[in-house]
C-alpha cells in the first residue's frame, strides 16, 4: 500500500513539473524583419494594433526615483481616495512600509471607499497572516492570485508580477518597486535597492485599470466597472502613451515581440536598465543585429548586490556575442539595482514591472507602460547615465577570463534559464 502511495505521489510531483515547466504554445523564431523606424507613425500603429492597447495621447508621467519619493507619493494618493482603489502588487511583506500602506488603505476603507488588493500569493509570502487578516476586517477585498490549490498545481509557476496601484480610476502608478522594507530610502546602502515608479494621469489610466482587471477576473470573476472605476478621462498633457501587459494565457510571447519590433526599428541608440538580464538566442541576435547597423547600446545591470546569484550566473553566459559585437555592459555598485528600464532613439521608454528575461516573456503576467516622448526620454536618459557613473563597465576581456567554475555553473545553470 506504502508503495502505491509514494508511487503516486511521484506521479503528482513529475506531473506538476512537466505542467509548470511547459513552454508558450508559440515562439517566435525568426528574426523580426526591419521596415520602419522607432519614430515611425507605422511602428505605433503596429504597437497598437498587432501587439497591444491603442496608444492614447494626452496623458503626464512624473518619475518617482526610490523609496523616498515613491512611498510618499502613493501613500498620497491612497489617502485622498473617494471612491476606489484597486491595486496588485507582486511583493507585499510585512514591516514598516507594509504596515504603513495596510494603516492608510484600512483608514479609506473604514471611510467607505472600495479597496481591491490582489497579491501573489508566491512573492508575498513573507506577509503576516495577521496583516492580511486586519485589512479584511475592516473590508478590504484581498486576492492571492494563483494560490496552493489541488486544481491550480499547472499554475504555480505562473506569477502575477504586475506591479499598478489605481485610485479613483484617475490616477495611476507602475513601475519596479514591492511593498517592503528593502525599497524605503534612498538606495544609500546595500540594504536599500535603487528602483524608480511612475505616477501617470491621463487617459491611459484606464489602460492601468484594465491590466488590473485582467486578473481581477481570473481570479474572482467579478468585473468592477462603472464610473467609479472607469471614469471619463481628459486630456492633462501632451505625451502619448499605452500600458502593455503580457501573460501565458493571453499570449505570453506579446511582450518579448513588443520588445524585439522595438530594438529591430531603433536608429541611433537603445538603453537598457535592467534587474536581471537573460536574453533569449534571438532576443541576443537581434540586439547584435543593431549593432551591426551602427545603433549604440548600453546596459546597465546589477553588480555584486543582488537577490539571485543563479540569475547573474545565468544572464553572463550570453553576454559574449553582445560584448564581441561592442555593446557596452556597466554593473551597477552601490546597492542592487531592480531598475526595469528601456529607452530607444531618446524617443520611446519602457518602464513597469518587465525583466529583460525569459521568465518575464514566458511565465510571469506582466505590465509596462510604453510612453512615446522625446522630452521624457531624455529625462530618463539622465537618470540612466547617472546610473551609470555609479558603475563599471564589464568588458569582452572580463567575459573571456573568467574561471571555469563559473562557466562550469553557466552551463549547468542552461536548462533552467527560464525559471530563473
Amino acid at each position: 500500500m506504502m508503495t502505491v502511495v509514494l508511487s503516486t505521489l511521484g506521479t503528482l510531483v513529475v506531473v506538476m513539473l512537466v505542467l509548470n515547466f511547459r513552454k508558450p504554445e508559440k515562439e517566435p523564431h525568426h528574426r523580426v524583419k526591419r521596415l520602419y523606424d522607432i519614430k515611425s507613425p507605422q511602428l505605433k500603429r503596429e504597437m497598437g494594433a498587432l501587439l497591444g492597447p491603442t496608444i492614447v495621447a494626452g496623458n503626464s508621467v512624473q518619475a518617482l526615483e526610490n523609496g523616498d519619493e515613491i512611498f510618499p507619493s502613493m501613500l498620497a494618493a491612497i489617502g485622498a481616495a473617494k471612491r476606489t482603489i484597486t491595486f496588485e502588487t507582486y511583493i507585499y511583506w510585512s514591516g514598516t512600509v507594509g504596515e504603513q500602506f495596510a494603516a492608510v488603505l484600512m483608514e479609506r476603507a473604514r471611510a467607505g471607499v472600495r479597496v481591491h488588493l490582489m497579491l501573489d500569493w508566491v512573492g508575498c509570502g513573507k506577509m503576516s497572516p495577521d496583516l492580511v487578516t486586519r485589512m479584511r476586517q475592516t473590508g478590504i477585498e484581498v486576492k492571492r492570485y494563483h494560490a496552493l490549490r489541488w486544481y491550480s498545481l499547472g499554475k504555480l509557476n505562473n506569477r502575477t508580477h504586475r506591479k499598478v496601484l489605481i485610485v479613483d480610476g484617475t490616477v495611476g502608478f507602475t513601475g519596479g518597486v514591492g511593498i517592503a522594507d528593502k525599497w524605503s530610502g534612498h538606495a544609500q546602502d546595500p540594504a536599500h535597492w535603487r528602483d524608480m515608479h511612475f505616477k501617470v494621469l491621463g487617459p491611459v489610466v484606464a489602460q492601468l485599470q484594465a491590466a488590473f482587471l485582467d486578473n481581477w477576473i481570473k481570479t474572482t470573476g467579478d468585473i468592477l466597472h462603472g464610473e467609479d472605476y472607469f471614469p471619463a478621462l481628459t486630456a492633462v498633457g501632451g505625451q502619448q502613451m499605452q500600458m502593455f501587459i503580457s501573460s501565458p494565457k493571453g499570449g505570453s510571447d506579446s511582450m518579448r515581440l513588443m520588445y524585439l519590433t522595438a530594438i529591430t526599428a531603433a536608429e541611433c541608440s537603445i538603453d537598457i536598465e535592467a534587474a536581471y538580464f537573460i536574453p533569449d538566442p534571438l532576443m541576443i541576435r537581434e540586439l547584435v543585429g543593431a549593432r551591426e547597423r551602427g545603433v549604440r547600446i548600453r546596459v546597465l545591470l546589477p553588480g555584486k548586490h543582488i537577490d539571485s546569484e543563479t540569475a547573474r550566473i545565468a544572464s553572463k553566459r550570453g553576454w559574449g556575442p553582445l560584448l564581441r559585437s561592442g555593446a557596452e555592459i556597466h554593473v551597477y555598485q552601490p546597492t542592487m539595482l531592480h531598475c526595469k528600464m528601456l529607452i530607444f532613439d531618446e524617443y520611446m521608454v519602457s518602464v513597469g514591472s518587465t525583466n529583460f528575461d525569459m521568465r518575464s516573456f514566458e511565465l510571469n503576467d506582466e505590465a509596462s507602460l510604453n510612453v512615446y516622448d522625446s522630452q521624457f526620454a531624455r529625462q530618463m536618459t539622465d537618470v540612466f547615465e547617472r546610473d551609470l557613473k555609479s558603475s563599471t563597465p564589464y568588458t569582452y576581456a572580463h567575459w573571456r577570463s573568467r574561471g571555469w567554475p563559473e562557466k562550469a555553473a553557466e552551463i549547468v545553470l542552461i536548462p533552467i534559464r527560464s525559471q530563473l
